[in-house]
């Protein structure tokens, strides 16, 4: 496309908003090259021949009058194999490429490629010459990493029937031709390995699907209490040192996911080293090998322009969308979406727009139901009817851990699951910081349905007794305060006996220990089973006049508080043999 007719001048610059005359013919939301040293920039708003352009670098230097051009089209992502283990900035630079070319100071409006366009894949073909495809159809295999196979798909743009007219096997560039295909028209189309697709709008489906199967995430807090389905969405609010970030770590790691995208959006160039020091080093415990052979990192830290928060965003969700296309299971975690609200509202207050609550812009939620929208569980186009799951996670940050804030709420509306980190279980060292009193997951009747199916019949019963012992432990908690314990009945001592150790054995959860760190689902409801049978077998000896004082302090609780770091392949009889000793222990307290 020619930019002869989409150039202009600045006239305005204010901050990381700039305003271009002369742009008549620019189209919304399309990429441009702003000022002399080419700054990256997106359009956001056309008046007339004037076109609001947000920029993705600082604008310190550029001044009115200097040029600004075009390139006649939306900014997009590459989608083609050597995207995993990459670390891109918010517009999909490699950070790698960019510390070789420029050091560690990186240069303004400094362009690489995405992607490598001259290393050579091989190429496996699933079709041949003659055959039918449609859009979404897979013609061919690439192995991308040692765990990811890479497949090749028919492009979602060519609608109708085609056919095969030559395929080549062998090495080729993602640029090269793979396969060349004509439609009843005798319209002929070239098939490469990349894809290039804008990143504002979503990637097409066959159609969307209720969730139903919960993601495992081996954090016994959320698959027993707070359960998130695989291609469902859920937020993690917090204050400042509640453990957002180590939950986010946590599930990338261990959740039942076959490829993460993390993106740091707009977090601590402290926090973001973290990640990316840890990540590489990190071993998937699925396949032995480094966790970033399934993971790819958006890094876009704190002291990064913040127009480019919002980029690093839809970036991310579009190569996600990308995998969850081949049928994959992809976790995208998002750290944290109050960073590009404040983004939002930085650029809403340039465009002088009028603001909504605490200053954020009235289309706040809007924005942010059209990011987590793009989650789900899908049938995938093509016409083997493949099944795609796109889990959706985002911290959030309200200041001060107040839970009213705007974006909070924004969130709340739209996620449907919700585990709120508490600053006071956080300095009591209780991790996961989550309040099992405040967070809720509206998967759970789906999760519990396929629990009780698949792992034990009683699962979704005893979740329902452990969350009524914790509401009673709130509640028994006031009445010590006001008048002691000494006036609680034997019944309640011993319930208070039962959360004491649902709290310290079952919720708390040791992520530096390496049996403790992951807890797969039939030893969590071993687990809690355990202390559950306790609680029942008590409070019956109590009810038939054994005094409270004799069924606590039990030597059996030790061992169950040990249960959690027993070894998964003799957890069943360990299980058992606690069971027997509860009963008999109780059993000589009664006679």
């Amino acid at each position: 496309m020619s930019n002869a007719y989409s150039s202009g001048k600045i006239v305005k610059i204010s901050g990381p908003l700039v305003v271009a005359e002369g742009m008549r013919d620019v189209n919304m939301f399309d990429v441009v090259n702003v000022g002399d040293m080419g700054l990256i920039g997106e359009v956001i708003e056309v008046h007339g021949d004037q076109a609001s352009i947000q920029v993705y670098e600082e604008t310190a230097g550029i001044k009115p009058g200097e040029p600004v051009q075009s390139e006649g089209h939306p900014l997009s992502v590459e989608l083609a194999p050597g995207l995993l283990g990459q670390i891109f900035d918010g517009i999909q630079r490699p950070l790698s490429v960019m510390y070789e070319e420029g050091g560690s100071n990186i240069e303004r409006g400094v362009k690489v490629e995405s992607l490598d366009k001259k290393k050579l894949w091989n190429f496996i073909a699933q079709v041949k010459k003659g055959d039918k495809v449609i859009a979404g159809d897979i013609i061919g295999e690439v192995q991308e990493t040692d765990v990811i196979v890479h497949k090749v798909m028919v492009p979602p743009q060519l609608k109708g029937t085609w056919t095969i007219e030559s395929i080549e096997e062998g090495d080729h560039t993602i640029t090269d031709t793979l396969a060349k295909v004509q439609n009843n028209n005798g319209e002929i189309k070239e098939i490469q390995m990349l894809q290039t697709w804008p990143v504002r709008r979503s990637r097409p489906h066959a159609g969307k699907l209720a969730p139903s199967e919960p993601m495992v995430t081996g954090q016994r807090i959320v698959d027993m209490l707070f359960p998130i389905t695989r291609g469902g969405t859920a937020a993690v609010p917090g204050p400042f040192g509640s453990g957002k970030t180590v939950i986010q770590h946590q599930l990338a790691k261990w959740a039942d996911s076959d490829i993460v995208v993390y993106i740091g959006c707009g977090e601590r160039g402290n926090e973001m080293t973290d990640v990316l020091n840890e990540f590489p080093e990190l071993i998937d415990p699925k396949t032995g090998r480094s966790m970033m052979a399934r993971t790819i990192l958006i890094a876009n830290t704190s002291d990064m322009p913040v127009a480019a928060r919002e980029a690093s965003i839809y970036t991310g969700i579009t190569i996600a969308e990308y995998y969850r296309d081949m049928g994959y299971a992809v976790s995208i975690m998002a750290d944290s979406t109050s960073r590009w609200a404040e983004a939002l509202r930085e650029m809403s207050g340039r465009l002088e727009e009028m603001p909504g609550e605490e200053g954020y812009p009235a289309y706040l939620g809007s924005r942010m139901a059209q990011f987590y929208e793009r989650a789900g569980a899908v049938k995938t186009l093509g016409s083997d009817e493949r099944m795609g799951y796109l889990t959706a996670i985002g911290a959030v940050s309200p200041p001060g851990g107040d839970m009213s804030d705007p974006v909070v709420q924004a969130t709340l509306r739209i996620v449907k699951v919700f585990w709120r980190l508490d600053s006071d279980l956080a300095y009591k060292r209780h991790f996961p910081a989550i309040n099992w009193l405040q967070s809720y997951s509206l998967y759970e009747e789906k999760a519990m349905n396929w629990l009780d199916e698949n792992i034990n019949p009683h699962w979704s019963a005893r979740r329902e007794q452990a969350m009524h012992l914790l509401a009673d432990e709130a509640e028994l908690e006031e009445i010590i305060r006001l008048v002691g314990e000494d006036t609680l009945s034997a019944a309640d001592k011993i319930k208070m006996e039962a959360a004491r150790s649902l709290r310290e054995d079952f919720l708390h959860q040791n992520s530096f220990d390496d049996v403790d760190t992951y807890t797969p689902l039939e030893k969590q409801f071993y687990l809690l089973d355990l202390i559950l049978t306790y609680f029942d077998e008590a409070t019956a000896a109590a009810e038939s006049g054994t005094p409270a004082r004799s069924l606590l302090n039990l030597k059996v609780m030790e061992a169950i508080g040990r249960y959690k770091i027993v070894d998964e392949k003799d957890a069943k009889r360990v299980y058992q043999e606690i069971q027997d000793e509860i009963r008999s222990e109780i059993r000589a307290k009664v006679n």
